[in-house]
């Protein structure tokens, strides 16, 4: 495939608008995670206040994920984010204010990181449906590829970013750039211009008979379900894996300085994997991307059994180069089968399912750890990825599915995308 070509969608303004508030608000939030930590650590000093204070917005998130779907369904998805991301700067704002200030209590950031959590939950439904309006449908799998280099580049530059501004001006000015970044996002997604994927003279139903057509097509499609069942366990397995076990090896083995390099080299294989996937053009998308997944044991096999720097590098490198294969791949797939009107709560019940059993599994495998060991514990996860991965394949609808559909009046896109400045 010729770059001219991978480079398509980018003649698309909508797309243009899109990726670029997409980039900006990653950038925000990629800094706000650590400006934060050190904000309640140095207001209590105490881990358990972070720990809630994180938690606050995760739960919130969760709660409110399938609702977020409805709403992204029932409006103007552009503007769903533009309220969202208006809404998220002025919790950050106000975070940021009494920081700054020296007027920051724990309840106070309790009740703004939930408010933030309800609003992200809004928006990530309503992002990832509205890609198939600003692109027609034979560039989606480009158009997803650029979108997410764009948001693992913004992920770096966040994540290094936030180190810096911390240490230079203070947590309370990192999580300040993170507002600004939620309002130039906001920008970005008010200029994305695009037609509705609701009829308007449909009547307006309630939410839980949404919530339930948005269920049923959830489940309509067995690849879909299976997959998500599939990451439900291969995601707690590899996010306690690496998350939690994986600085406790390092501090014993390579030190931690040596650790920020191994996670360095995964996003730097989420970017090589978008680079790829610009190019990629096979029959059985959705198969190359879910088989590719069983690259991301990698890194768990070398904790496990020799966690060296040498091995640790490329075995993260290749991890991230698997993810970034499935991410675009099942995202180019649910946007090409799903109808268009009911995307975003498909995207909610994904969402919802594959990070269920996160927080479980990051609980979960300190305990286990102590009982049988470090090593035994990350190569049960490595088997929980690989065991994930088979099982997936073993469905004959994940192995079979055609990179394109064929084409239905659900499967055009109701809007047209525009081309040029």
């Amino acid at each position: 495939m010729s770059s001219r070509a991978a480079l398509a969608p980018l003649r698309h303004r909508a797309f243009r608008y899109l990726a670029v508030g997409r980039f900006v608000n990653v950038l925000g939030n990629s800094v706000a995670p650590t400006a934060l930590a050190f904000a309640v650590l140095d207001l209590t000093g105490s881990v358990r206040d972070l720990g809630l204070v994180v938690g606050a917005r995760s739960l919130a998130n969760v709660i409110f994920l399938l609702f977020g779907g409805v709403l992204a369904d029932r409006l103007p998805r552009q503007l769903v984010m533009v309220a969202s991301c208006t809404l998220a700067a002025v919790t950050q704002a106000a975070v940021a204010a009494l920081v700054l200030t020296g007027h920051a209590t724990i309840p106070l950031l309790l009740v703004l990181s939930a408010v933030n959590g309800t609003v992200s939950a809004f928006a990530f439904p309503a992002a990832a449906a509205l890609m198939p309006q600003t692109v027609p449908a034979d560039l989606l799998q480009s158009a997803n590829a650029l979108s997410r280099l764009g948001v693992n580049i913004g992920s770096i530059g966040g994540a290094s970013a936030g180190g810096i501004l911390v240490a230079a001006v203070g947590p309370g000015w990192g999580i300040a750039v993170d507002a600004l970044t939620f309002a130039l996002a906001g920008l970005a997604f008010a200029g994305v211009r695009v037609a509705g994927v609701r009829d308007r003279t449909q009547a307006r139903r309630s939410t839980w008979i949404e919530l339930r057509e948005g269920w049923t097509e959830f489940v309509s499609r067995t690849w879909v379900w299976v997959v998500v069942l599939g990451f439900m366990v291969l995601n707690a397995a590899l996010s306690s894996g690496v998350g939690v076990l994986g600085p406790a090896v390092a501090d014993e083995t390579i030190g931690r300085k040596a650790w920020g390099l191994v996670l360095a080299a995964q996003t730097l294989g989420l970017v090589a994997g978008a680079l790829i996937a610009l190019r990629v053009r096979v029959r059985r998308l959705l198969l190359l991307g879910v088989a590719c997944m069983l690259g991301s044991a990698l890194l768990l096999v070398a904790l496990a059994v020799a966690p060296v720097f040498a091995l640790l590098v490329p075995a993260a490198f290749v991890g991230g180069l698997a993810m970034e294969q499935f991410g675009v791949a099942w995202e180019t797939s649910v946007q090409q089968y799903v109808p268009a009107d009911r995307l975003a709560r498909v995207y909610s019940y994904d969402a919802l399912g594959s990070f269920l059993a996160i927080p479980l599994g990051q609980i979960a495998i300190g305990p286990v750890a102590v009982a049988l060991g470090n090593e035994t514990t990350l190569l049960i996860a490595a088997g929980l990825v690989t065991v994930s991965v088979l099982g997936m394949l073993a469905s004959r609808d994940v192995r079979q599915l055609p990179s394109r559909p064929p084409v239905t009046p659900e499967s055009v896109p109701l809007a047209t995308a525009t081309v040029g400045g």
